[in-house]
């Protein structure tokens, strides 16, 4: 396991990706509800109108369930679109296998995350580092929102931020072609 996740893990340290925030996100076609009607996924992206990139609660929110749309895939993992602080939104891989959310440094410092302590973190060469640690005031994810959550700060190496446990932890994963669905437990 710890081969594979390295494997991983160096996979994303040589990939250059772009992760720049960006507050008026291009978005995708339209949201139906089991109604027929049209569901306003605006506000999730920053835009107007049904302009949201993430597909929104279902219509009956009482079920609990929630989707991101699959923005890519990066050696096949799904990649959704992270909103920090209800501004900013960033590419993020969605780590079934991370304990926390995990930021990136540049990430860190566009989204005022200041460092309030360390933890380990097990690596695939089997040496421990340490990754800072901070708080983000919240974190949206397909009409889901966590506030107040713990995050960690890697180092430069890490090219794109990983969504993890810590935010979606209390939800079983389905991983679909198109988008990811969360379903409470």
């Amino acid at each position: 396991m710890k081969r594979i996740f390295g494997t991983f893990l160096l996979a994303i340290a040589s990939i250059t990706l772009t992760s720049s925030p960006s507050n008026s996100q291009e978005c995708y076609g339209r949201i139906y509800g089991s109604d027929g009607r049209q569901v306003d996924i605006g506000s999730l992206c920053g835009g107007g109108q049904n302009s949201g990139n993430f597909y929104q609660n279902n219509p009956d929110r009482s079920s609990g369930v929630f989707r991101a749309r699959i923005i890519r895939r990066l050696s096949g993992v799904p990649v959704v679109a992270v909103k920090f602080n209800g501004q900013q939104s960033y590419p993020m891989l969605l780590d079934t296998g991370a304990s926390y959310t995990v930021i990136t440094p540049q990430m860190a410092r566009a989204l005022g995350v200041k460092e309030q302590g360390s933890i380990p973190v097990s690596t695939a060469s089997e040496s421990v580092v340490h990754f800072g640690t901070g708080y983000v005031g919240s974190v949206e994810v397909g009409g889901f929102m966590s506030r107040n959550l713990y995050v960690a700060i890697a180092s430069d190496q890490l090219a794109i931020g990983l969504l993890g446990q810590n935010f979606f932890g209390n939800y079983d994963v389905t991983i679909r072609k198109d988008y990811v669905e969360f379903h409470p437990r």
